[in-house]
């Protein structure tokens, strides 16, 4: 129910330019105002066209989970014990290692 109430308050929503503007500074992309308004309207086009899906009764059909039928055709996730290292074996050529792991250099971008 909580989730039908979210997608009603939505759809009585337009987003605007200035909408947009809010998302792209919380995400940290840069848009241009043309693309702000590109973007609206896309949102919205998409808020109408979901807004027409659940216009659709839809009481007397089952839930569809798969539609292909078909099985899941992937083998056992068995392990090879031949094919498989030891602690020690795959730390033998490690440059840096503690306690049993591979230490490796911090990597961190702040953009």
């Amino acid at each position: 129910m909580f989730y039908v109430l979210c997608f009603i308050i939505l759809f009585m929503i337009k987003i605007t330019s200035q909408t947009v503007d809010h998302i792209a500074r919380l995400a940290k992309i840069p848009i241009t105002d043309e693309e702000k308004e590109k973007l609206s309207q896309g949102f919205n086009e998409t808020l109408n066209v979901v807004d027409e899906l659940f216009k659709i009764n839809v009481s007397g059909i089952e839930p569809t989970y798969q539609v292909t039928d078909l099985e899941n055709v992937f083998r056992e996730d068995e392990v090879d014990q031949e094919k498989m290292l030891s602690q020690e074996e795959a730390l033998s050529q490690a440059k840096n290692k503690v306690n049993g792991y591979f230490v490796v250099d911090q990597i961190l971008e702040d953009d």
